[in-house]
């Protein structure tokens, strides 16, 4: 906490007045206090579990971590006390997720025609959760933003022969595109996807202009040999999209420019093309051969998403699942802030998104009426390692798969000011969008478009990997409207994942009410409608992933 002293305060000390500021036991009264200062029903109860998720006693919640596993035993307690039904594995509201932690072992090698390439400066290695040793030997194609997507005009691997060899295209997806849709073809598991359709045996990002003014080169650098997790497949492996084209690694520009040499059009103008929203790259076998080894550290992790199920009240329609979600995992412990502080509590992120849901299964309870459709109320893990715990449940569900008919996702609220509109990810895509207008009207807010297409936050949060099951879903947050937008720039800069998200933190509960209170009114009425949610007629998700359709 920063401490302000006034300019009389230093005049009195230049005077020789004995004015002190509080001692440390005055400083931490006065922190318990402001922590401890009572608050209408809905917010204490909100607050409750945000105090003991966010504690530094569970220091951050990492997934795998035995402080998980206490919040994991948390969250089911209170699924019990709202009456709902076991939803995990073996009747218990714990669904067993085998993680596996993988790791670079060493710098690898890259040699680019023979010679070698300079760790740090010139390539990153790439870790494979598939197997120890991973050994690639390949011409290389160059693919663009190695993206298809002939709706919007692209196709990055026309005319292209890539069978058998390396495909290295640029991070991220043209800006030109929409803003959900950017995200998803930016996504490097899906670009995999796509060169593995193709018959690549390996894929290599390139750095270029505008990747580099958001992730330079060096910063990756520094985190080269970070863990990383995914779940493990029935015989250890760890899952990953396209087993059959791993990530081998990134290039710098500097080594761009060597893999490029005696290309058709020389690297320095593809480079600049990239900050071109309109430029169109055409596929390219360059004459070089790239031989790449790695080395990965894998080691299992056992952890665990949290279920319960609110059985429906309609003989017909409680066959049907709503799926409310919300992470419990955080990033645990780190590096010391100027504080000395190393445990990152996940207050906002995401402690307030558990005691969202938590207190929507009270309202369910409270207000006497069981929904139509079923609710499953899902605690995942996980969520910082690349929405992992979500994604092992949407293709391991404890339900059957087709009874899932939709999402709503809660996920690091920013309750730091009273909001006056929400922005609501996917809802514009399916029948829920109607549903979400309506809960968004009863509050009093207004919708607003997404403030931050460069950020992804479409493929960044768990409803992603119900989208990708074909299951109309939506994520919603408060907007940036007055005050909104100071307070989102505010917390990014200073609070998110650090030590600084915590209890203690400046948060509005009287906002955290309203956030319960809209999401309970779009669950409730997606639970009771008469038909289920279905996708847009020619939506791209719908249409990718072969969702149901609205006629």
């Amino acid at each position: 906490m920063l401490r302000f002293v006034s300019a009389f305060a230093f005049a009195a000390l230049a005077a020789g007045a004995a004015l002190a500021g509080p001692t440390g036991d005055e400083a931490a009264a006065e922190r318990n206090a402001r922590i401890n200062a009572p608050l209408p029903a809905p917010q204490a109860a909100m607050k409750s579990h945000v105090m003991f998720l966010a504690s530094d006693a569970l220091r951050g919640r990492e997934a795998g971590a035995p402080e998980y596993e206490i919040a994991a035993q948390y969250v089911a307690s209170q699924f019990y006390e709202q009456g709902l039904v076991p939803a995990g594995d073996n009747g218990s509201f714990l669904q067993n997720v085998p993680l596996l932690s993988y790791k670079s072992a060493s710098k690898g090698s890259f040699l680019l025609n023979g010679q070698p390439l300079e760790f740090g400066v010139e390539y990153l290695p790439g870790a494979d959760p598939m197997r120890d040793t991973t050994k690639v030997d390949a011409e290389v194609v160059f693919v663009g933003y190695g993206i298809v997507a002939p709706q919007f005009g692209i196709d990055d691997y026309k005319g292209a022969k890539v069978k058998g060899r390396i495909v290295a295209f640029f991070g991220g997806a043209p800006r030109g595109l929409p803003g959900e849709e950017r995200a998803h073809f930016g996504n490097a598991a899906n670009k995999a996807v796509i060169a593995q359709q193709h018959g690549a045996i390996g894929t290599i990002t390139l750095e270029s202009p505008v990747t580099a003014k958001v992730r330079p080169f060096e910063r990756m650098a520094a985190g080269w040999d970070s863990s990383r997790m995914t779940w493990a497949n029935p015989d250890g492996t760890g899952h990953v999209a396209a087993p059959g084209a791993p990530s081998l690694g990134g290039l710098s520009m500097a080594a761009a420019a060597k893999l490029f040499a005696g290309a058709k059009r020389p690297w320095d103008q593809l480079a600049k093309m990239t900050e071109d929203d309109k430029a169109k790259f055409k596929p390219e076998l360059l004459k070089a051969r790239l031989a790449v080894s790695l080395e990965t550290k894998r080691e299992p992790v056992m952890s665990w998403n949290v279920a319960g199920l609110l059985p429906g009240s309609d003989p017909t329609l409680s066959k049907e699942v709503v799926v409310l979600t919300a992470h419990l995992d955080h990033i645990g412990v780190g590096r010391p802030d100027k504080n000395g502080d190393t445990i990152n509590n996940g207050a906002m992120d995401n402690a307030v998104g558990i005691a969202s849901l938590i207190e929507e299964a009270r309202r369910f309870k409270e207000s006497g009426k069981p929904p139509r459709r079923s609710i499953l109320f899902l605690a995942v893990t996980a969520e910082e390692k690349g929405l992992v715990g979500a994604d092992y449940f949407a293709n391991n569900p404890t339900l059957a798969k087709e009874r899932l008919v939709a999402n709503v996702n809660l996920d690091m609220p920013i309750l730091t000011y009273k909001f006056d509109d929400v922005i609501v990810f996917g809802a514009q895509r399916s029948s829920l969008g109607p549903i979400v207008e309506a809960a968004a009207k009863d509050i009093g807010v207004t919708i607003s478009p997404d403030p931050m297409p460069d950020q992804g936050l479409f493929t960044r949060s768990d409803h992603y990997r119900f989208v990708q099951q074909g299951i109309p879903s939506v994520f919603l947050w408060p907007g940036e409207a007055g005050p909104g937008k100071a307070a989102v720039e505010k917390f990014f800069a200073e609070n998110y994942h650090k030590p600084s998200d915590e209890i203690s933190g400046p948060i509005d509960w009287e906002s955290g009410a309203r956030f319960i209170d809209v999401n309970y009114r779009i669950a409730r009425a997606i639970a009771d409608a008469e038909v289920r949610p279905l996708w847009n007629k020619g939506d791209f998700f719908g249409t990718l992933y072969k969702g149901p359709v609205a006629p």
